[in-house]
């Protein structure tokens, strides 16, 4: 069973067609890109399974569920975590802090039981101060754990917001540009990590990206829309000497 199927999703916003019946699985273990040109919908797309958006029409089922109609907040819950184009994060806590707010959605003491600091408190919060710090050195961040996200450069805060994302736990995901300001050099250390994350962590990835060498690197199956519409999926090579991709970049 794949872990997570779009079945004709779509989304209208007045009369603006953002995305038009796109149908999609995604299987676990796989890294799955969705490329197109701007304005493609790739994002909206995103936003759909992660409920930021109402589907206008279709379904999208995650692990067996039917999460359509999930509300947005129990998204994380069911184990879909994400980052967007810019990062999202508290400017003026540190990394580390960044990284344990991540930890939230796993928390079962309620708010007496942390006033009084109740054994099962401090055991919860030493579970999540092992899981940072295994994504600390996943990714190398060690050097930056007490830094404070606004003195970080670009390229690490990019980092800091997928680390906070694998902070969940997640079963899936969803990486929406994650090169996206990089230099080349840090493009490549991305590759690996990425590799690190899916097989490694067993976590499923899926990507929307405008590097087609980070594609080609990384991805198992690649999803190909233009103007909300779907083109065609199949592997990396397939998908960038596919007619109408190239038509849908270069024109005609």
């Amino acid at each position: 069973m794949s872990l997570l199927v779009a079945e004709e999703i779509s989304v209208h916003f007045g009369g603006v067609k953002a995305v038009q019946e796109v149908s999609f699985a995604v299987e676990a273990g796989e890294v799955f890109s969705i490329v197109g040109p701007n304005g493609a919908g790739k994002t909206t797309i995103f936003n759909l399974i992660s409920r930021i958006y109402d589907v206008t029409h279709g379904r999208v089922i995650f692990d067996g569920e039917d999460i359509t109609e999930v509300a947005t907040h129990k998204v994380a819950e069911l184990g879909i975590a994400r980052t967007f184009q810019n990062t999202e994060l508290f400017e003026q806590e540190t990394v580390l802090n960044n990284l344990l707010i991540g930890c939230h959605v796993h928390r079962k003491t309620n708010l007496l039981s942390e006033i009084f600091f109740l054994p099962q408190v401090k055991r919860q919060d030493l579970d999540f101060r092992r899981r940072v710090e295994d994504v600390i050195d996943l990714l190398d961040l060690q050097s930056y754990r007490e830094q404070v996200i606004a003195n970080l450069p670009y390229g690490v805060r990019k980092m800091v917001e997928i680390a906070r994302a694998l902070c969940l736990g997640p079963k899936l995901l969803l990486l929406d540009e994650p090169s996206s300001g990089l230099n080349p050099e840090e493009t490549e250390d991305l590759s690996f990590w990425l590799e690190d994350i899916n097989e490694d962590l067993g976590i499923t990835v899926i990507m929307v990206e405008h590097d087609m060498n980070l594609v080609s690197q990384a991805s198992d199956r690649v999803l190909a829309v233009a103007d909300g519409q779907f083109i065609t999926v199949g592997t990396p090579h397939e998908v960038q000497n596919h007619p109408e991709v190239l038509r849908a970049y270069l024109g005609d």
